[in-house]
């Protein structure tokens, strides 16, 4: 192993270990932090982890130490260990930064700032944005749907579907209409005829040089008519798309001049990224190729979603320049979809992860109610616009047929998108700071956007099955000033003012979201 490392004088340091979870069709808490305040005898002292935070106990600084890597499950040397900690004998702790040899893939970064958890946040979050290429696709979050939520798998897709998906999702007021898995020709292992015409999850070109050719009989014109109908009609199609496992990914440059030509060809800027394996360094290395061949061949203008619900994958930390996270898989079919989840698990990773990093599921939830027939938190205990909002902070993806909506889900919903459109370049733009209690179904919980300067900004609270119909919000970061509210939607009040955020949101499951400034 070889690393760098750091010197510290101070004797009162604070250490944070903060632990991520991926494979999301396995596991929910997705966040787990453990804390060290640092003393001689706790010698050498090791540890594995991506991101880990040392802060002064005597002064308002701190530094955030991250390893752009995967997450130590899904590397090649799995049982490595990332940081060593050694106490000085003359007083301070020494930290070694640890890699393998020779292994370019796995490289530090430190971060230092000074001031309060708002400024800790801006760094790490104007850092991550900075590896991102400075296109609208790259720095405007994108709201997209995709049918594969409600479960119909590939059974659905065709020409007349898609269209039918296009005419929704534009009075919904998506930016994107994503084809899943069945566009191709190719036959994968999801696909609900994979029993009777064998389905593949790798090998693809190996299968059918034409794997990844539109599907003839389903769209017999191609794709063009479906990209030049969305782009009439507002949006863009997005396509899925699993780039080519076997070999260590041999075939890399065949699939990104396939997903290069799909974008010249029919405009396609998002596509979504799964059935990944990256079981080697070879493999690290070839799928590294592929991501970087894209976007600088595209010029930064093709976003992928890297998908982390399951297998070996880059996850939070692997790939972080190429798009957006797909985080997980909920489906009200199996039971396992709950708004207050969702939305916890925004705000635990917005604590550390950008959110603008981030792809976070709503799903229809009149679909399949006899599953939660009474569960206090069951879905349709919220109202469609306020399922919007709970992903409204990160990237949304209306994970549905946007088609089979009611037509009361669509225009409740697309009236606060609208909304969200409006603002979304400009709160983008800011800090987003989770604040209140982490979700949990009962909590008064939320999120700021504050732009610099601390002048301005955007706030988004919940108030989930509480019995109070108003609750205060510590501040401290917008300090003791007084702000002007302006109402963006839900049905709340809120005030801001001497460091605390008053709301009063009269019904449980309900939201209140505003732009607030500085008097």
């Amino acid at each position: 192993m070889t690393g760098q490392t750091l010197h510290f004088d101070q004797q009162h340091l604070r250490l944070t270990q903060v632990l991520f979870q991926d494979q999301t069709d396995r596991h929910n808490e997705l966040v787990a932090e453990r804390t060290w305040l640092l003393h001689p005898s706790e010698r050498n002292l090791t540890l594995s982890g991506n991101l880990f935070l040392i802060e002064d106990m005597f002064s308002p600084s701190g530094w955030v130490l991250i390893k752009q890597a995967p997450l130590p499950h899904a590397r090649p040397e799995p049982a490595a260990p990332d940081l060593h900690v050694v106490p000085l004998r003359s007083g301070g702790f020494e930290f070694e930064l640890l890699s393998p040899e020779n292994d370019s893939s796995q490289a530090w970064t430190v971060l230092e700032y000074y001031g309060d958890r708002l400024e800790r946040a801006r760094v790490l979050q104007d850092w991550q944005r900075s590896l991102r290429p400075e296109t609208p696709f790259h720095r405007t979050p994108c709201f997209l749907t995709n049918t594969w939520g409600d479960r119909s798998q590939d059974s659905r897709i065709n020409q007349a579907f898609i269209e039918r998906e296009i005419k929704a999702a534009a009075r919904l007021g998506a930016d994107v209409v994503q084809i899943d898995d069945g566009w191709e020709r190719g036959v994968t292992i999801n696909s609900a005829q994979s029993e009777q015409n064998g389905g593949v999850w790798e090998g693809f070109w190996n299968t059918d040089p034409d794997f990844w050719q539109p599907h003839s009989e389903r769209f017999p014109n191609g794709l063009k008519p479906l990209a030049e109908k969305a782009h009439t009609s507002g949006l863009e199609i997005g396509l899925w798309f699993a780039p080519d496992s076997w070999a260590d990914f041999a075939n890399w440059e065949k699939d990104a001049a396939l997903l290069l030509d799909l974008h010249r060809r029919l405009g396609v800027h998002h596509f979504k990224v799964d059935g990944v394996k990256a079981r080697t360094a070879l493999g690290i290395e070839n799928l590294n190729h592929f991501f970087s061949m894209v976007l600088d061949k595209s010029g930064g203008q093709i976003v992928l979603d890297l998908d982390i619900t399951a297998e070996i994958r880059p996850g939070y930390f692997g790939a972080m320049p190429v798009g957006t996270l797909f985080v997980e898989n909920r489906y009200s079919d199996w039971h396992n979809y709950w708004p207050h989840q969702t939305l916890r698990n925004l705000w635990m990773l917005a604590n550390w992860i950008d959110p603008m990093r981030l792809r976070m599921e709503f799903l229809n939830n009149v679909r399949n109610t006899g599953q939660y027939a009474g569960d206090p938190l069951a879905p349709a205990k919220y109202q469609p616009d306020t399922l919007f909002a709970t992903v409204m902070m990160a990237n949304p993806l209306g994970w549905f047929e946007v088609s089979n909506l009611p037509p009361n889900f669509i225009e409740r919903t697309a009236a606060l998108v609208a909304v969200w459109r409006q603002e979304r370049e400009a709160m983008s733009r800011g800090t987003f700071l989770p604040i209140g209690a982490a979700p949990d179904g009962l909590a008064w919980t939320g999120f700021l956007s504050v732009a610099a300067g601390r002048e301005t900004g955007w706030g988004l609270i919940f108030r989930e099955d509480s019995r109070t119909r108003q609750h205060p919000f510590s501040v401290p970061e917008l300090g003791r000033e007084t702000y002007r509210i302006e109402p963006l939607g839900g049905r709340g009040i809120c005030t801001l003012k001497n460091g605390t955020l008053r709301a009063r949101i009269p019904r449980r499951f309900d939201y209140c979201f505003f732009r607030f400034e500085k008097e």
